[in-house]
């Protein structure tokens, strides 16, 4: 080696050395709050580069809202006009809770592709990284939910409870779709492949929407139906969000879904993040 190289050798290796024993004070960790929101975002950006994720929050809802109102209105409420009006939070509850479900699916994704084990390296609050994702996907929720009563509006529907009764109806679907997440974030870190997660959460969400008050009322249905459709969660929230849109609010219906919701995030926060250490 020459006596150039030999020099530029050292002073690398003194550059080093100069960097590793560095007495200038570290920047400050961030915050849990601050790295949630980094999380967040890329979640959104994700979104940005990959816009066809957007599909199940645009063309669904549109397709759905539009094939049951003309296909069901006349025979179940007489007019496409007076079904509407019922319809139209059902199927708002049942598109937001339904796509809840692409959190643990897009967080599985993740993590059996390795890049949540490169996340575990870096001195960050370690929720942070379940906690943005699903933040992140509150402005899916409220994507699908301007679509749907942006076309409601367009088809007819007209909320007695005013501007306030939908605004109260959406932040209590929201409330309930978040702490729903919490669910599919756990299936997200303990199944094995993004599609067992999709499965799983066809199985479930598939009865909790149909076999509910979503499309017929619920005294239509047989006793025996009648009882499981009084107990389904997603029955509870469609009813809590059309009081509020309509102005005939049940305040047992809300305190029902408060309470599910806080339910949902006290077992399966927790466990989630049990499962997520144990990974680590």
């Amino acid at each position: 080696m020459s006596s150039m190289n030999r020099s530029a050798a050292v002073a690398e290796v003194e550059d080093i050395l100069g960097v590793v024993s560095s007495t200038r004070e570290r920047p400050p960790r961030p915050s849990p709050l601050s790295t949630s929101l980094t999380f967040a975002w890329r979640g959104l950006l994700k979104i940005k580069h990959v816009p066809e994720q957007l599909l199940d929050v645009t063309v669904f809802p549109v397709m759905m809202l539009l094939m049951f109102t003309f296909l069901f209105g006349g025979a179940v409420a007489g007019s496409t006009d007076t079904y509407l009006q019922g319809l139209l939070p059902g199927i708002l509850v049942m598109q937001v809770t339904w796509i809840s479900m692409y959190t643990g699916h897009t967080l599985n994704r993740d993590i059996t592709k390795g890049v949540h084990d490169r996340f575990r390296s870096l001195p960050i609050w370690r929720p942070a990284t379940l906690v943005g994702p699903l933040l992140a996907d509150g402005a899916r929720y409220a994507m699908a939910s301007i679509i749907i009563l942006g076309l409601g509006f367009v088809l007819g529907f007209r909320p007695q409870g005013g501007v306030q009764g939908v605004l109260a109806g959406v932040g209590l679907m929201l409330v309930f779709s978040f702490s729903l997440s919490w669910a599919w974030t756990l299936a997200g870190v303990t199944m094995r492949s993004p599609e067992a997660v999709f499965g799983l959460g066809n199985l479930v969400m598939f009865p909790l929407t149909f076999v509910s008050n979503v499309f017929v009322p619920v005294e239509s249905l047989p006793g025996w139906l009648q009882a499981f459709v009084n107990v389904n969660p997603i029955s509870i929230l469609v009813s809590g969000v059309r009081g509020l849109m309509h102005g005939d609010v049940v305040t047992g219906d809300i305190v029902l879904v408060l309470l599910i919701s806080t339910a949902l995030v006290a077992v399966f926060g927790p466990l989630t993040m049990y499962a997520y250490h144990r990974k680590a």
